[in-house]
């Protein structure tokens, strides 16, 4: 229409000028209202996208089977509720003008309810949608646990109607509401869950534990720091997962789901010491880099920021530690974690960075400090023992002032939760003092450790025989307690060699109860023991040879609970290292006061409830010291142990590949034995918290070591950002072990689950993440490829049916006799089953030990059809003094037709299910 008008317009306007002048007018006049027609048909029309016609939703048949998990295991969600798909429609004119088309988008979310297997599990880790990990922080999903009271979902309710919504009591199952499907081709994707349901003892019996690593800059805040790496790109640099909005809320997030009975934390935060000569060590904090560009959050200890604080040393290519944490993400923890409902306890704590090559002279001897060593290896220079040696004099004494510094509380300003020191030395009362008024300003915390393991220091003796040491800690309790007040539990974390006293290898038989004067003090609120005391003596030897102290096994968790008060430590030493080889063990005794407890680093009890007197001069002094019998309980700052094989025989070592003082246990092939941490903290727990456990030791007061602050799977996996995360495999670690089981476990609780009540699983030996029962079927049928894959037997023994590991229990081997050979033909073969798939008559006998050999006369062969081709014979296993022999003599003399025979030797071979040797090649 405008071209029309325009065209007529134009060329009336145009004749003017004459004919040719209407000609021009004309075409503008035409051009001109092209131009209106076209704005205005255009922004009349629409144009619609992709909109979806049909929504299928898939969903649950009717009976699927409910899956069980047991442990850790990666779960394939089963839809149970859905609505409509949500339709949101988004109008844009087309290019952004006014006069553009409209264009219609269409995009859809899907509110639905997916069950995950039956209840009650811990926690879901993460979550995958068609095999890509989803971003929880943006999806709305809620997890019901799947607990027999839990309520109805609201969104669900709320569809459904008030009390018309199940609530699915006794399955998991997660809600999604609003998913974006856009991503998914507009269906609901399949969706997998990482699920976490202990099956153990373990995780209910933690009470307390301590988070780590003590050296991560940011690792502890719960809100995200970022830094710029490159024009336009920026880094998170605390958020290296997916199903949390940080590492710190990752990771004590699954802790809390796993340990339901937790309630006490101790925060690890770490400075460097710098040398191990009492009188030259400095005690600072440390960064992994100088320099960061646009740190959200800058980096700051104690006022020192980032450009002036020290750079821990260089390892293979990067940093040898993380740095220390700012004291803006610790104030950012104790806040959480008392948000959580947890008592938190801070722990100030030594690191040393000595790196390898370094020309630091040796206090031991020889020139160049070890790399990395422990911080109980501080001492004085020269060292106790050595020519020379400060030891004993007044020189030690000096040493250890140097070593503290002279820092006061008033050395500080505090500003808001800012904590800034203006001490000129560098000393190891700075660290201490520093996180006191750190913790006060946060509001204070339950408890603080003044110190750990510096054993080193703690035995060092002045000109007069005084422990300087030892002064020093007593002064410095008295610092944080005037800064904390009553409130807050103060102790000290003494090594488990450390806390009942000194006796210098000097050969004098002195005894020294150097730490009584701190226990005593009134600042002093319990005894702390750093425990790795060991519970076993096993020795591979042990499988065929027995072991002498009732082990079944490398993991047996109730012979390691009657090491808790026995064994190594408490009645017998080596007195060296050929000793231990050979096993020549000498017994703990005392021939001065008949006190054989004051040697005795297990007794605790003893010490605890006992008066203390020193030795000296071969003579045991008649006044007490300053101990008063069970006046404070006793307190494990720590207890661990690693997850590595034989990891009970030494759990206070480790492996670091960096470090001097890497080392597997004693007799320990290195392997990872997740089994064997859990064992171990079973047998602890079980003794302690048991019913008989002896007066002394809170049981609440047992931190667990360690559990990370960087989240699993992140840490260990990532290793170019965390180099450590190699020694996780055969670590103190907890993260990535707690909710996950071991194959006793997972055995146990598949009997529980089918009502079997009379399952004995002690003997079962090995690691096992998790395991999944997703169909239907009986205990057996779940049991049987798990048996057979960990090559389990099960044993019928009287009522009880007894599940143990072939090949790890430590009993001697018995030989068979007799063994019919064919030339040319494989010796023998092993068939397992039951005795129906073999035919005929049983192959085995299920005899017990009592009447095996009185049963042997009237059952002792048994011939089957000749169709069966295999002679089969029922000889008792416990029958070693010929009489099994004779028996096979006797039936292969009778039937001589059969070249085969079956036979159960020993006990490893007797088993519920039938076990045979049969010969090969038989006519």
């Amino acid at each position: 229409m405008a071209t029309i008008l325009l065209q007529a317009a134009g060329a009336a306007l145009g004749s003017v000028f004459g004919p040719v002048g209407a000609v021009l007018g004309r075409a503008a006049g035409a051009l001109a209202g092209s131009v209106v027609d076209r704005s205005i048909i255009n922004g009349m029309t629409t144009i619609s996208g992709a909109r979806l016609g049909d929504a299928r939703i898939p969903g649950a048949d009717e009976g699927t089977a409910i899956t069980r998990a047991y442990g850790t295991v990666r779960i394939g969600g089963t839809l149970i509720w859905a609505t409509r798909f949500e339709e949101e429609v988004r109008v844009e004119r087309q290019g952004g003008k006014a006069s553009g088309p409209r264009v219609e988008t269409f995009r859809y979310y899907a509110n639905f309810a997916l069950g995950i297997c039956e209840g009650e599990i811990a926690c879901v880790r993460r979550v995958w949608a068609d095999g890509r990990e989803i971003d929880l922080t943006g999806v709305e999903m809620r997890l019901h646990p799947g607990t027999d009271d839990q309520l109805p979902d609201p969104l669900i309710e709320a569809k459904q109607g008030a009390g018309k919504a199940p609530a699915y009591r006794g399955l998991a199952y997660a809600v999604f509401e609003r998913f974006p499907l856009d991503g998914y081709g507009n269906r609901i994707p399949v969706i997998q869950f990482e699920v976490l349901r202990p099956v153990g003892r373990l995780e209910r019996a933690i009470r307390a534990v301590t988070i780590i690593p003590g050296s991560s800059e940011h690792g502890y805040d719960s809100s995200v720091v970022t830094e710029k790496t490159g024009a336009g790109a920026s880094r998170l640099i605390n958020r290296n997962v997916f199903h949390a909005s940080s590492d710190w809320r990752a990771s004590i997030d699954e802790l809390q789901a796993l340990c339901p009975n937790l309630k006490r934390v101790a925060l690890v935060v770490s400075w460097f010491g710098t040398d191990l000569r009492a009188g030259h060590c400095r005690i600072v904090p440390g960064v992994e880099t100088p320099v960061r560009d646009d740190e959200s959050r800058p980096w700051s200890v104690s006022g020192i920021a980032r450009g002036s604080a020290m750079v821990v040393s260089r390892n293979d290519g990067g940093p040898a530690y993380g740095g220390t944490p700012s004291d803006a993400s610790v104030v950012a923890a104790i806040a959480d974690l008392k948000a959580r409902g947890l008592k938190v306890y801070l722990y100030p704590f030594v690191m040393m960075d000595i790196p390898a090559g370094n020309a630091l002279p040796n206090p031991y001897g020889g020139a160049g400090q070890p790399a990395y060593p422990w911080r109980g290896r501080i001492t004085s220079y020269p060292a106790p023992g050595l020519p020379d040696s400060a030891d004993q004099t007044a020189a030690a004494r000096a040493q250890v002032e140097a070593f503290c510094g002279a820092t006061d509380a008033g050395d500080f300003s505090v500003s808001g939760t800012s904590v800034t020191s203006a001490a000129a030395d560098e000393g190891y009362r700075r660290l201490v003092l520093h996180y006191a008024l750190l913790a006060d300003a946060a509001g204070g915390v339950d408890g603080f450790i003044i110190g750990s393991e510096l054993r080193g220091l703690t035995q060092l003796r002045d000109g007069a025989g005084a422990f300087p040491f030892v002064e020093q800690l007593i002064g410095l309790a008295g610092d944080v307690r005037a800064i904390l007040g009553a409130g807050t539990k103060l102790t000290y974390g003494a090594d488990w060699s450390e806390y009942f006293g000194y006796h210098p290898a000097d050969g004098s038989s002195e005894v020294h109860y150097n730490l009584d004067p701190l226990w005593a003090s009134a600042d002093i609120d319990a005894v702390g023991i750093d425990n790795y005391m060991p519970l076993s003596d096993w020795r591979d030897g042990d499988f065929s040879a027995g072991n002498p102290d009732g082990f079944a096994l490398a993991e047996d968790a109730d012979a390691m609970r009657a090491m808790v008060a026995s064994g190594e430590g408490y009645d017998w030493y080596y007195a060296d290292d050929a000793d231990r080889r050979d096993r020549v063990r000498t017994t703990i005794t005392d021939g001065l006061s008949g006190k054989p407890w004051v040697y005795r680093y297990k007794d605790i009890a003893n010490w605890w409830e006992q008066a203390h007197r020193n030795r000296v001069g071969g003579a045991e002094q008649t006044m007490p010291t300053a101990w008063v019998p069970a006046s404070k309980p006793v307190w494990f700052t720590e207890l661990g142990c690693p997850a590595i094989d034989k990891g009970a025989n030494q759990p206070n070592v480790f492996t670091d590949p960096k470090s001097s003082e890497t080392a597997v246990p004693y007799f320990s092939n290195g392997a990872r034995c997740d089994a064997m941490q859990r064992r171990f903290l079973e047998a602890q727990y079980a003794f302690w918290q048991g019913p008989d456990a002896p007066e002394g030791v809170d049981p609440d007061h047992m931190f667990v070591w360690t559990w990370d602050a960087r989240p699993a799977p992140a840490f260990p996996e990532n290793t170019d950002l965390w180099s450590d995360g190699g020694n996780w495999q055969t670590g103190h670690w907890l993260n990535g072990r707690l909710g996950a089981s071991t194959a006793a476990d997972v055995i146990a609780a598949i009997l529980a689950d089918h009502g079997f009540e009379v399952g004995d699983t002690r003997l079962v030996s090995g690691d096992l993440g998790g395991y999944v029962q997703s169909e239907q079927a009986s205990a057996r049928d779940v049991l049987e490829p798990l048996m057979a894959a960990l090559q389990i037997d099960a044993v019928e023994d009287g009522a009880t049916l007894r599940f143990r590991s072939r090949m790890k229990q430590a009993s001697a081997a018995r030989p068979i006799s007799v063994l019919a050979d064919i030339d040319r033909q494989p010796r023998f073969e092993e068939i397992r089953g039951h005795d129906s798939d073999f035919g005929g008559e049983a192959i085995l006998d299920h005899l017990n030990p009592v009447n095996a050999y009185e049963r042997a006369t009237t059952r002792s062969r048994r011939v089957m059809p000749a169709n069966d081709r295999v002679l089969r014979l029922s000889v008792p296993g416990v029958m070693h003094d010929g009489a099994a022999a004779s028996a096979v003599e006797d039936a292969l003399r009778d039937a001589p037709q059969y070249p085969v025979f079956a036979f159960a030797g020993g006990d490893r071979h007797r088993a519920g299910r039938c076990h045979c040797i049969r010969r090969r090649g038989a006519r």
